[in-house]
């Protein structure tokens, strides 16, 4: 708390003016352009890597970047990510979803830990609110990782998007830079884009292309931020050589 309240004071000496005129320019008619959900780890500061502002984004944060398919409710009205989906894509009209999965991602650690049955029995999720949520939102993940694994890591992966018919394929890593708990928040990432394109209140901006839904992945170690190109079929680094051609992608994928 020593570190919060002088980081406070700081705040007040050094950006609050600048903050409170911002507030002022978006408070009637906030504009914002997506909700962007990502992993709670103290590292991953998404306003700060994508240079936004106030009333640029709806900020989700849970363990892992996980968003629960429909699936595993009687109704899509019980969790608080579907209750973000909706006040951001609905009640505020946003029409882009990015998803931000991490490097050295302590949930997706744990979460490649799971494949060892003792680790991952029921005794264990009792005790273990964590480990609880992983296996039954995170799974399908892990599932398509075991998958990926037998492949020894070369073979393409298909994920549905934002409708049954509308797929994509990826290579995850292809040049083996990563580690595999790396390689399963990659796959983890892309699987929450199936995940989103599951729920009925958005079934049909999905299909109007209406709603788009997006995948970063952001290295910790290096700085660097990935975007999953459709084209491309795998996570490009953004940097000085690739703007230009991923926004012509983006462009036309999405416009």
């Amino acid at each position: 708390m020593d570190r919060i309240i002088k980081g406070i004071m700081k705040y007040r000496q050094c950006h609050r003016e600048g903050m409170v005129k911002q507030f002022k320019q978006v408070k009637d008619h906030p504009e914002p352009k997506a909700v962007f959900f990502t992993c709670m780890d103290s590292r991953m500061i998404p306003t700060r890597f994508t240079e936004t502002n106030v009333g640029d984004m709806f900020v989700v944060r849970n363990a892992g970047n996980v968003i629960p398919h429909s699936q595993h409710f009687v109704d899509e009205l019980t969790m608080c990510e579907p209750a973000a989906l909706e006040l951001g894509c609905v009640v505020n009209d946003i029409r882009h979803i990015i998803v931000c999965g991490h490097s050295d991602c302590k949930a997706m650690n744990l979460l490649y830990s799971l494949q060892d049955e003792e680790f991952a029995s029921k005794i264990n999720r009792r005790i273990s609110p964590l480990r609880a949520w992983l296996c039954a939102h995170a799974n399908s993940s892990l599932d398509k990782y075991r998958q990926l694994k037998t492949t020894g890591f070369n073979q393409p992966m298909i994920f549905q998007a934002e409708t049954p018919m509308r797929k994509f394929v990826a290579y995850i890593d292809p040049d083996d830079k990563f580690a595999v708990e790396d390689k399963l928040s990659q796959i983890n990432t892309l699987q929450q884009l199936q995940n989103i394109a599951s729920y009925g209140f958005l079934k049909q901006r999905l299909e109007r292309h209406d709603l788009h839904i997006h995948a970063l992945w952001f290295d910790i170690y290096t700085g660097d931020v990935y975007y999953f190109s459709r084209g491309n079929k795998r996570f490009i680094e953004i940097n000085e050589i690739t703007e230009k051609p991923l926004l012509k992608e983006i462009q036309k994928y999405y416009s």
